[in-house]
């Protein structure tokens, strides 16, 4: 088999190719268990024989929850496909009122859960969910199924030949997963992917990247969005071992175990990375300070292709020798390239991983496009920072005459499932309607401007992209989470989550003495420094789009609180509700 084009192809193809002694592996007891290509197969075979004998049938659904990415999660993808059912992820830290949706919506049969968190949820909801007839867990749990029952159902092969004619019978074009979008308004939306969608979308990507066979992958950014989802394909199709970490927070000991070429990552991440770095630069002393800023000066010049001449370069070399090669040890010292996705890059994270040896190539999609629409390729003059790089093969974008980028490929979905209304409004002749504004430079890279729907017009008449300028105070330290707003006032404003860890820090430094984050929002001294970072941020922008005053949240804006999406981003409707004594005290209500 030389060609793949359902997804369940993919082990099939990897065992003909590469046939990996680990293709997966994950922490188990504290030790790294890993599975081969041959065994990867061999238990999504017994699922599928089990779940045969469980009574599913091909176009049933099946939830699969997971709080962090693990082995067990993708025998089960590759069991249910098999046999024409449909997996359904679900985001873990949904409310338990989405997870009553989701099932419901969705029809679920079964659903698989990582552990005792997720099932409490389920557990909770379980009587209001119509067909949901089991719950089976991945961890051993004393009040559920685990999930090695459904292997021992499928022990015996004796209806393999039915798993065989199922497989044959499964169409490029026959829905493979339905994917609930963490929208920022309203109820999660069905997106429906087709095998077709996600192959030729792994099929394309792979072009974009150079790995190599054998090579290390670290996976942690969730399973259950298409972005990881579609990477731990281009990975078994590519030959590479995929490591699961345990969780975020296990992240730092994870790398400096599995010593990783490559990884996905978001932006919030690599922020967060840096910002460690550079509190770590900020204590050393002396002489050694001096030579860490003068690398991280160095980095944040950065640009691709030796463009800053050869005296540059020079200088670079050295940093690498003395600073850089330290920041790629703490990374595991074998990362060779960071696949970035789900926000915008801040450009100068982009350089500054770039001069450290550690290039963060930038990709842009949404979930409807399965998700890749263009991404940045190291080789060949692919790669131009600030953008997201060349539109991938076989997908055509055009921006209409509002900025909106549209997107027309075998990548763009089926619809959302059960939802005529809200599909036949994004697909129009073709092209799926993204709701990001963007443009294509004459090189062909693709640049993303603001969302749409986010853009907002002050009572002055003058738009303001909010996006723009969050990326840009985000840059600050001293700012964990920020939100324009300005709909129809007269002028931009800004309610601000301030880092509370890095505020820790900076006060002991200071001799500030900080009680709650209550106290810490109405400190004069860290309003006043927070100014400076504002008043900072501002210069880069005209005289409309400038944040003329703020207001501090003493809340951590989070997912579970209703801040931000699973995806990280801003639910920008609630955290205005929430915060709506703070935007009228800005505008004098």
């Amino acid at each position: 088999m030389q060609t793949v084009t359902r997804l369940f192809d993919f082990p099939y193809y990897q065992q003909q190719n590469y046939k990996l002694p680990a293709a997966f592996a994950m922490k188990v007891g504290g030790t790294w268990e890993s599975i081969t290509t041959d065994e990867y197969i061999d238990k999504a075979n017994a699922i599928s024989r089990g779940l045969l004998r469980m009574g599913v049938k091909p176009d049933d659904k099946i939830a699969v929850i997971s709080m962090t990415n693990r082995t067990e999660w993708n025998i089960m993808d590759i069991g249910i496909l098999q046999i024409g059912a449909q997996n359904v992820p679900i985001y873990p830290t949904i409310s338990e009122e989405d997870y009553e949706y989701v099932l419901n919506h969705s029809g679920a049969k079964y659903c698989f859960v990582s552990c005792d968190e997720v099932l409490q949820k389920i557990l909770a909801i379980s009587g209001n969910v119509k067909k949901l007839e089991d719950v089976f867990s991945f961890d051993e749990l004393k009040n559920c199924n685990h999930w090695s029952e459904v292997l021992e159902k499928g022990k015996d092969d004796s209806n393999q030949d039915k798993v065989d004619a199922l497989k044959a019978a499964v169409k490029p074009d026959d829905l493979a997963t339905l994917i609930y979008t963490s929208g920022t308004t309203g109820r999660p939306k069905g997106v429906m992917l087709s095998h077709n969608n996600i192959v030729s979308n792994v099929v394309a990507s792979k072009v974009r990247v150079p790995f190599a066979s054998g090579a290390k992958a670290l996976s942690f950014l969730p399973v259950c969005h298409i972005f990881e989802r579609m990477i731990l394909y281009l990975y078994q199709y590519c030959g590479i071992q995929v490591y699961f970490a345990e969780g975020l927070d296990k992240i730092s000991d994870n790398i400096k175990e599995v010593k990783p070429t490559v990884m996905t990552v978001v932006p919030r991440l690599l922020e967060k990375v840096y910002d460690a770095i550079i509190a770590k630069g900020a204590d050393l002393t002396g002489i050694k300070k001096n030579l860490f800023f003068w690398a991280v000066e160095l980095g944040l010049k950065f640009e691709p292709y030796n463009v800053n001449g050869w005296w540059y370069e020079k200088r670079l070399g050295l940093a690498r020798k003395l600073i850089f090669s330290k920041w790629q040890e703490a990374l595991g010292g074998n990362l060779e390239m960071m696949v970035s996705g789900s926000a915008a890059l801040q450009p100068r994270l982009a350089r500054v991983f770039a001069a450290a040896g550690m290039p963060v190539m930038e990709g842009y999609g949404l979930t409807e496009t399965s998700p890749v629409i263009s991404v940045n390729d190291e080789r060949n003059n692919g790669w131009k920072i600030g953008t997201v790089g060349k539109i991938i093969q076989d997908v055509e974008v055009r921006i209409a005459d509002d900025g909106e980028i549209l997107c027309k490929g075998p990548n763009v979905m089926q619809g959302y499932y059960k939802d005529p209304e809200k599909t036949a409004h994004v697909l129009k002749d073709g092209y799926f309607h993204t709701g990001d504004i963007g443009e294509i430079d004459p090189e062909g890279f693709l640049k993303i401007t603001d969302r749409k729907k986010e853009m907002f017009k002050t009572s002055g008449g003058k738009y303001v992209a909010p996006q723009l300028l969050e990326n840009r105070f985000k840059q600050s330290r001293f700012i964990e989470q920020i939100m324009v707003v300005g709909e129809g006032e007269k002028m931009p404003a800004a309610l601000i989550q301030p880092n509370f860890e890095f505020l820790s820090t900076w006060a002991e430094e200071h001799d500030i003495t900080l009680g709650t984050n209550t106290d810490i929002c109405s400190n004069e001294t860290i309003i006043s420094r927070i100014q400076e970072e504002v008043d900072d941020a501002n210069q880069d922008f005209a005289k409309w789009e400038k944040v003329k005053q703020f207001r501090l949240t003493p809340d951590v804006w989070s997912i579970e609180q209703g801040h931000l999406t699973p995806t990280m981003k801003l639910r920008r409707k609630i955290v205005k509700e929430k915060y709506m004594k703070l935007y009228n005290d800005i505008y004098g209500r």
